[in-house]
Formats: structure tokens, sequence, C-alpha cells
């Protein structure tokens, strides 16, 4: 097959790399499996833009995509609308939709990984129409993306520090905002400090990722609204792996749900897969079954 990669060389730990021997080595690789791979070095301010023409190009049979997970949402997204399949390399902070593939986080190992890997179908989650492989949410998630964008880091260690402050300054002063649910079943309102709506149900761990990407069904966890110490215990839950366990957390498995905000304030923010977006007044969210493309790792690779 014929394998492009777009590499945000900006970002993750491929910032770090030398990005020309890393290529070389790739190249050289996939050609032992049979395959050829061209590898294109990107700025973050462009990758969208390369992913957009490796989609739409006759002469790629499979685009691969390296970065954080704001690189990997943007490729599922151009992998989604093509019909391209999409191959994954982990070169992010979290790598969490590598994860939920089963892709070994080791660079060489996931090149070698997606070399021998297979195609599969797996779902996709909308929310009003923008694609999202892992997570939407708002709230606590929101507000810690925002207060860590607004601190100086260089690398993923960095970024994991910037996170725990983030953390920390969002504990002080929690988010309790109102939310409409309208589910199958009917709609209700609830008090909450954060919610979050995975593509398929998250499984257990300190991980949050799906424990399966074929169920057909978005998760969708709420936490109540909380007082500062309730807040740093859920973050201790959910580092720890506990966070089902917290008396704050409900959870709900369907296909598709609306949030409605009645009381959203100008300049509030949701999170989709780790990047910041305006806040709509009213969110259709869906999961839409096997209908994307990816390279899963062989078992002998993983």
């Amino acid at each position: 097959m014929r394998f492009r990669a777009i590499l945000n060389k900006d970002g993750g730990t491929l910032r770090s790399l030398d990005l020309d021997d890393f290529a070389r080595r790739a190249e050289a690789l996939f050609a032992e499996e049979g395959h050829v791979l061209e590898c294109r070095m990107i700025g973050g301010d462009a990758v969208e833009a390369a992913l957009a023409e490796a989609s739409s190009a006759e002469a790629v049979d499979v685009m691969l995509a390296g970065g954080g997970d704001g690189t990997i949402s943007a490729a599922a997204a151009a992998a989604y609308a093509s019909g391209k399949p999409l191959a994954v390399l982990p070169a992010g902070t979290m790598n969490l939709f590598a994860r939920a593939l089963g892709m070994p986080l080791d660079l060489d190992a996931a090149l070698v990984a997606i070399a021998r890997g297979r195609i599969e179908n797996i779902d996709i989650a909308t929310a009003n129409g923008r694609p999202f492989v892992h997570q939407y949410g708002v709230g606590i998630h929101a507000r810690l993306v925002r207060i860590r964008n607004g601190m100086s880091y260089r690398d993923r260690v960095g970024k994991m520090l910037a996170s725990l402050r983030a953390i920390l300054a969002t504990a002080i002063d929690p988010p309790r905002f109102e939310v409409e649910l309208v589910e199958p079943g009917g709609a209700k309102t609830h008090l909450v400090s954060g919610i979050a709506v995975s593509n398929n149900p998250l499984g257990d761990g300190p991980i949050p990722v799906a424990a399966r990407l074929d169920s057909g069904l978005l998760g969708v966890y709420l936490a109540a609204g909380t007082s500062s110490r309730e807040l740093v215990a859920l973050a201790l839950d959910v580092f720890t792996g506990r966070w089902r366990d917290n008396a704050l957390v409900s959870e709900a498995e369907v296909p598709e749900v609306v949030l409605r905000f009645p009381k959203r304030k100008r300049g509030n923010h949701a999170v989709v897969d780790g990047e910041l977006i305006p806040l709509e007044p009213s969110v259709t969210l869906k999961v839409h079954a096997q209908a994307m493309a990816v390279v899963r790792p062989a078992e002998d690779a993983a």
C-alpha cells in the first residue's frame, strides 16, 4: 500500500526528534514490509491543509498522522469525510485515540505495528456535525484546557506539569452550570461541574480511553456540582481509576444525546479532543457506527 505520513513537526514528541533521520528509517521499514511511505514534515499551522490534500489524493491509499491529540482529531475528521483509512502515530502527550486503537506508544514500535497492521472500520462521533474520536467536554475539562493554554511549557513533561497546575487552579473555584440532557427516554435538567461525552463508553483504569471502538454508543458522564474538596477527590479518583465509584459521577450509554445550556454566557467554551471551541446553546452528539477506516496493529507487532 501507498502511505503518506503527515508529521506535525511543531507538536508532541516529534518536536525533539531529528525528523529527517526518523523519516528515512520509517520509509526503509515500510519498504521492507512491501509498502511505499512518503513522509512530509509540516508546521502546525499547515497540518490541516496537508491532511485534506492527503485524504483526497488518488496516489495515497492510507494517510498516516503523527502529532498530538489535536492533530489526530483533525486527521480523523479528514479520513471520515473522504473514506481514506487513517493510521495513527502516537506522538503527543496523552495519545488517547492511539491508546484506544491498541497502538504501541513507542514510535518505532508503532511504525512496525502500522506497517504490519490491518484495516478495520470503527465508530466516530460528531458534535453538531464536527467529528471527534475521543471526547466532547464542557465545564471542568474546558476550564482546565483554557488555563493550561495560558501557561508556557516546552515539552511533554512540561505540558503534564501545566495540566496539574491547571487542575489545582480549577479546584479553587469549580465551575457550576445547568445542562439539559435530551435522551431517548426524555429530557432532564442537571446542575453539574462537568459533562463529558465520549466516542464509545470509557473503560476502567487511570487513562480515560474507550474500552472498544465499535459499540455504536456514546458514553455520557456527569460530575455533579462540587466543592473544591470534592473536585480534588474526584481528580484523585480519576488518576487512580476509581472514578466510577465516586458518588458525584453518573453515566449513561446512548447512540445520540442533545445537550442544552439555558444559561450559557458569551465566551463559554467546550473542548473537543483537547481543542477549545465556542460553546453553542444546543449541541447534538451522535455516534456513527463503523463509519471510519483505521489501521489497527497486528497482534505480533503490538
